[in-house]
């Protein structure tokens, strides 16, 4: 073998050395649909080629049990994503950690100690069909859906069965009250999934549903013209989600690499125009990149995340008790 075919081998094998010493492996734990995954991974591979993303999906609750149960040996590097309250309630399986990606995260939008950190933030609609109004005005308000008018014309979901449905009734219960829930509830067509509350007014089978505004959005998108989405001028409610680094993590290099891919601009925008999450960073501009408004547009009612998921039993309670009273 000549100089030069040795010298062209030696410098192909420093190559695949080279290649196989920066690649990294790192096992995401993640509760987000197919899609969402998939969107957020496109992005990543492209900012991280030598990131290999083993996935293990469930529900937030599921994996977040499992990570406890893991904590003298984890197997998850990253869990993305789960609702703030849920998140406080396991501060002790988090490692802390410090972001470059932060200064573009609002502060509302940071778990205490850089625990963790939003990833996207879902904003509690109405989703309108026009064509099942039958002549009557749509809602502009959560009070309207109290009026007699309103009663089975529109559907909630069972808020022990959604932790996006049990953050809407949280806080209608906080801006209402219990009569004011009491009422809603009296009118409400109850479903048992926030899927069959938003595909039912798509479908035509309510003429509104509280729900949550990505989904709605996705039908605004797939060309429906007379779904519309409107956002209470009593204001709505905000339910963040986010993301941490587990504890202890194995593959720590990579989890880190991974969360700031996860928190980078590029891929919260490509969520936002492809899946419509709403993005927590402050420095991209909703409304131009879709129809939907920015977060400063909209008026919120706030609500405390960590007091909510405290409450989970209180409320559910309470809703049981007037749905019964129906």
């Amino acid at each position: 073998m000549s100089f030069k075919s040795l010298a062209k081998c030696a410098v192909t094998a420093l190559a695949l050395v080279a290649g196989v010493a920066g690649a990294q492996t790192v096992v995401l734990y993640s509760s987000n649909n197919t899609e969402t995954v998939e969107t957020a991974l496109a992005v990543v591979k492209k900012k991280s080629p030598a990131l290999t993303v083993q996935q293990v999906t469930g529900g937030t609750g599921t994996l977040m049990k499992r990570i406890q149960a893991e904590a003298k040996s984890p197997r998850g590097d990253v869990l993305w994503s789960g609702g703030f309250g849920t998140l406080g309630a396991y501060k002790d399986q988090m490692a802390p950690y410090k972001s470059p990606e932060l200064a573009a995260v609002p502060a509302a939008f940071r778990g205490p100690n850089d625990l963790w950190v939003g990833t996207n933030v879902h904003v509690m609609v109405m989703m309108v069909n026009e064509r099942q109004l039958k002549g009557m005005a749509a809602p502009k308000t959560w009070s309207d859906l109290m009026r007699p008018e309103w009663k089975g014309k529109f559907a909630i979901t069972d808020p022990s069965k959604s932790a996006t449905a049990y953050m809407l009734v949280y806080g209608l219960l906080k801006q209402f009250g219990r009569d004011g829930l009491a009422k809603l509830a009296a009118n409400a067509v109850i479903t048992a999934s926030s899927g069959s509350t938003y595909k039912g007014v798509a479908a035509g089978e309510y003429p509104v549903g509280l729900t949550i505004e990505y989904a709605a959005q996705e039908y605004v998108a797939g060309g429906q013209k007379e779904i519309k989405l409107v956002y209470p001028t009593e204001g709505s409610y905000l339910a963040p989600e986010g993301m941490f680094i587990v504890k202890g993590a194995k593959n720590m290099d990579a989890a880190i690499t991974l969360y700031n891919d996860l928190l980078s601009k590029e891929t919260q925008q490509e969520l936002l125009v492809k899946n419509f999450r709403r993005p927590v960073r402050s420095d991209i501009p909703v409304s131009k990149l879709t129809s939907l408004p920015d977060l400063g547009a909209i008026k919120i009612f706030p609500l405390d995340q960590e007091a909510a998921s405290a409450e989970y039993e209180q409320l559910v309670a309470l809703w049981n008790l007037a749905v019964k009273a129906r």
